[in-house]
């Protein structure tokens, strides 16, 4: 996935404060998970894997078989910091499956070939 010029400056801005080992802060990193699932949901449309990246929101993409009701049966789920991480190529997918930052489940849910996005 190439990356897109239009992402929000929220995702600099946290990219930034988590390359000089601060937290960012949490507006900011509310706004840069929001920024980059929004971009995976516009570049990568479909309702066949839910991410969910907790507190701060979720999405479905990849196209396929849709569903409609209770847990989808393709998730991914991480915590903010590992899905900015991710984001940028600075956490590779399968550590990150291995050390439990990202818990994937189901047969779509290895969804790698998306990042990093910027």
């Amino acid at each position: 996935m190439s990356p897109s010029p239009e992402i929000s400056p929220a995702v600099t801005a946290a990219l930034d404060s988590l390359a000089t080992g601060v937290a960012p802060e949490r507006l900011t990193l509310r706004d840069a998970v929001r920024a980059l699932l929004a971009h995976l949901a516009t570049t990568v449309p479909g309702r066949s894997v839910e991410v969910r990246v907790p507190p701060y929101g979720a999405i479905q993409c990849v196209e396929g078989p849709r569903h409609t009701r209770g847990t989808p049966p393709n998730t991914v789920e991480t915590d903010p910091v590992t899905f900015l991480q991710l984001a940028a190529g600075r956490v590779d997918w399968s550590d990150a499956v291995s050390d439990g930052r990202i818990r994937a489940s189901g047969i779509r849910s290895d969804i790698s070939t998306l990042f990093p996005i910027v």
